[in-house]
C-alpha cells in the first residue's frame, strides 16, 4: 500500500512531510475547512504527487488549480457528478471519488463512476467532509464489488496500526491502494506532527 498524507498548510511543514517521502501530499481547497490552503505550493521531489482535495467546486475553478500547483490528482469531495469526473479525467490529473461511509454503505452507488474516475476514497461519514478524526468499520469492505484501486480514510492514527496489520491481510484490503491520513497526526489543523508519520510509516509495510 501507499501513503497520502491529507490536510497540509504550513510551508515548513509540507517540507518536512516531504522529506518522509509519502507517496502523495493533500492540499484541501476549502474555504470551510481549517485546513484551507491558501499561497503557492512548494516544488517537492517528482516521486511525491500532490493531490487537490475539492467540495462542490466547479469545473473551470478546479481545471485551474491543476494547472496552477501542477497536480497530479484531484480528490472530489462533494456531490460530483460522474459528468463532471468524466470531464475532469480530460485532464491531466488523475480522479480521486470520495465516498463516505457510516455504518452501512451501499456500493451500487458507485457503479455511474466506474469509468469515469481513476480511484475511489473511503472516508467517514461526519458533519465534515474530511478531517472528522475517526474511523468506519473496515469490514464493510469486504463486501467491495470493483477492481478499481481506493484509498482508505478516515480517522488513521498511530493507535490503528496493529488494525491496519490485519487489514493488510484481509480480503477487504485487495484492492486498497492506499492508506490517507490526516487530523490524528495533528499539532494543530494542517500542522502535522512529524516524529507520529515517521513512527506511523516505520510501522507498516508502503511499497513505492
Amino acid at each position: 500500500m501507499k501513503l497520502k498524507v491529507c490536510g497540509m498548510k504550513y510551508q515548513d511543514n509540507i517540507e518536512a512531510v516531504a522529506n518522509l517521502q509519502p507517496d502523495f501530499v493533500g492540499f484541501i481547497f476549502h474555504e470551510q475547512s481549517p485546513r484551507h490552503f491558501e499561497g503557492v505550493i512548494t516544488d517537492l521531489p517528482n516521486s511525491i504527487h500532490k493531490v487537490g482535495v475539492f467540495v462542490d467546486k466547479t469545473v473551470e475553478f478546479i481545471a485551474n488549480q491543476i494547472v496552477k500547483h501542477k497536480l497530479s490528482a484531484i480528490q472530489l469531495h462533494g456531490h460530483e457528478s460522474p459528468e463532471m469526473c468524466r470531464i475532469l479525467k480530460s485532464t491531466n490529473a488523475k480522479v480521486i471519488k470520495v465516498f463516505s461511509i457510516k455504518d452501512t454503505f451501499d456500493f451500487s452507488v458507485l457503479v455511474p463512476y466506474e469509468k469515469v474516475c481513476d480511484y475511489y476514497l473511503f472516508d467517514t461519514k461526519g458533519k465534515l467532509p474530511g478531517g472528522n478524526g475517526y474511523a468506519f468499520n473496515w469490514d464493510i469492505l469486504t463486501d467491495y464489488p470493483s477492481t478499481k484501486p481506493f484509498f482508505l480514510s478516515g480517522g488513521i492514527g498511530l493507535d490503528q496500526v496493529e488494525d491496519l496489520k490485519k487489514f493488510q491481510e484481509s480480503s477487504a484490503s485487495e484492492y486498497c491502494f492506499a492508506i490517507d491520513v490526516n487530523s490524528k497526526f495533528e499539532i494543530e489543523a494542517g500542522l502535522k506532527n512529524i516524529e507520529e508519520l515517521r513512527m506511523f510509516k516505520q510501522n507498516l509495510s508502503f511499497r513505492n
